[in-house]
């Protein structure tokens, strides 16, 4: 009976021990990986470096009720005020096309031809499956060291502590996040994302699900001009 009693004891202790190991990783990952993308990410064009490419990373355009996403929304609009205002020369989308009946990639594409921007200005990313597939595979199938990332503040950091991690030379601009119900959502599933961007790339060196063929992207000028 007593065997048994202790048995269960350390059970109790070890469950409570993991708990806190997991709050306190949560505690550390948030901040920590904000801290690390911050010198790299602003709201600001004008504090954007010119490059030759923008990664605008994928999401869907509307939500489950229909309505139109505006985390997409502004991405969308961040990236084509960069393209207008001469801070990127080419734009690589990269998302989700596991399914038939789902392209990220060609929707926004779609979008960005609508607004005036040439398909010839674009390469699609079919398999940008989630934010360590898409910065990874930027530099290993189309050949880039350097780019500048176009999402919201909270993802461009973990995007930059991503693409830190494969020595890449990056910078995010941060376009505007909505706010309400839906933002709580996203970053409540970002403290999540954030654990495991740490345990992809510290402790299971995780790698994009599909890498297939290098497929560079070549412009003739290296960098746009003002």
């Amino acid at each position: 009976m007593r065997v048994h009693f202790l048995k269960q004891k350390r059970i109790k202790i070890i469950i409570i021990s993991l708990l806190l190991l997991l709050i306190a990783t949560f505690a550390v990952a948030f901040p920590l990986i904000m801290h690390l993308g911050k010198e790299q990410t602003t709201s600001d064009i004008n504090q954007i470096t010119p490059r030759s490419v923008g990664l605008v990373l994928g999401t869907a355009k509307y939500l489950r009720n229909g309505q139109l996403n505006p985390f997409y929304q502004y991405r969308i609009e961040g990236a084509i005020r960069l393209y207008k205002e001469g801070k990127v020369q080419h734009l690589l989308l990269s998302g989700d096309h596991s399914k038939a009946y789902y392209n990220e990639p060609k929707t926004m594409q779609q979008d960005l031809i609508a607004a005036g921007i040439p398909a010839s200005a674009m390469t699609l990313d079919y398999a940008g499956l989630r934010t360590l597939d898409s910065i990874v595979r930027a530099q290993q199938v189309f050949k880039l060291d350097e780019f500048t990332i176009i999402t919201q503040q909270f993802h461009c950091e973990r995007a930059i502590f991503i693409a830190n991690k494969y020595h890449l030379s990056t910078q995010c601009y941060a376009v505007d996040s909505p706010s309400g119900v839906n933002y709580m959502k996203v970053i409540s599933r970002e403290f999540l994302a954030r654990l495991k961007s740490i345990i992809d790339l510290y402790i299971t060196h995780k790698q994009p699900k599909f890498t297939g063929d290098a497929y560079p992207i070549k412009l003739e000028d290296q960098k746009p001009t003002d």
